[in-house]
């Protein structure tokens, strides 16, 4: 199977062209292929399939298999390869996500997509609530961005214990159905700092909906801009929350490398009696 493996400041994905042919088992699939150690690795597998909504569609798997329903790096990353393998001529487009259908303005250098702008839709706010998680009580902001997030203020999120309270308030009763979770300070009104922990996949270098979601929660608290640059471990992403209600993210889309991937058995999954053969 070839496969194309490609990142927005660093959140990366194993990308299929599924316009003619889909894999079987794609959760599977996205279990084994992100393994850092027994896959590709990555922090999940996007698969590009025909819409009859849009130009084309986009279906996301985080690293345990289970569906995402929109991700804001990998949707700029969908752009650049549709676009730089002349599946499209088109510099606007649009992508069926399972949070609806999103239009790409793509950045061109040189005859190949560097980047893009994506109209991110309109946040949804929830009321501000407070979480019991590792024995703290912490706040959040809860933010849809047509999957769900999280936002807490904090001073300095480089000192969050994510490994501790990423988890823990991922799987809140207070979130059926899990949640991302982000730490963002504010360093001055026209720039935010974040941490992101994704449901499913773990901390992240970057995540685009993230971004989005931190700023829907701090400047409808008033502490930042409508237009911000949002800086995560993996570099930076230009956020505007626009006159419209919309939230539009802007970022570069890179490709590392392309291959073939055997999909067979997993070598972990190997029956016991095949791990004793004896040594000759």
């Amino acid at each position: 199977m070839r496969f194309t493996k490609m990142h927005g400041i660093g959140n990366d994905y194993v990308f299929v062209d599924c316009t003619k042919e889909s894999p079987a088992d794609l959760p599977g699939l996205a279990r084994r292929i992100s393994d850092r150690h027994f896959g590709v690795g990555s922090d999940g597998l996007i698969c590009i399939c025909p819409s009859d909504r849009a130009d084309f569609r986009m279906r996301m798997f985080n690293a345990d298999g289970s569906e995402g329903a929109m991700c804001g790096n990998g949707i700029r990353c969908v752009g650049k390869f549709v676009y730089d393998r002349r599946m499209t001529e088109r510099t606007v487009l649009t992508v069926e996500t399972a949070a609806g259908v999103k239009e790409l303005r793509l950045r061109v250098e040189g005859g190949k997509a560097v980047g893009a702008t994506v109209d991110m839709g309109e946040p949804t706010l929830g009321k501000p609530l407070v979480v019991p998680i590792a024995g703290k009580e912490i706040t959040f902001t809860p933010v849809s961005m047509g999957n769900p997030h999280a936002v807490s203020l904090c001073p300095c999120p480089e000192d969050i214990n994510l490994a501790l309270l990423g988890p823990a308030a991922e799987h809140s009763p207070c979130f059926p159905g899990r949640v991302n979770v982000e730490f963002a300070a504010v360093e001055s009104p026209r720039r935010i700092r974040l941490r992101v922990w994704e449901r499913g996949s773990g901390e992240t270098l970057a995540c685009g909906t993230g971004a989005c979601a931190a700023l829907a929660a701090l400047a409808s608290q008033g502490l930042c801009e409508r237009e911000v640059t949002a800086v995560l471990p993996g570099g930076a992403l230009e956020v505007r929350w626009a006159d419209d209600g919309h939230i539009y993210m802007s970022g570069p889309a890179v490709t590392v490398f392309e291959g073939e991937y055997e999909h067979g058995t997993d070598e972990r999954e190997f029956p016991e009696a095949a791990r004793q053969l004896p040594l000759l």
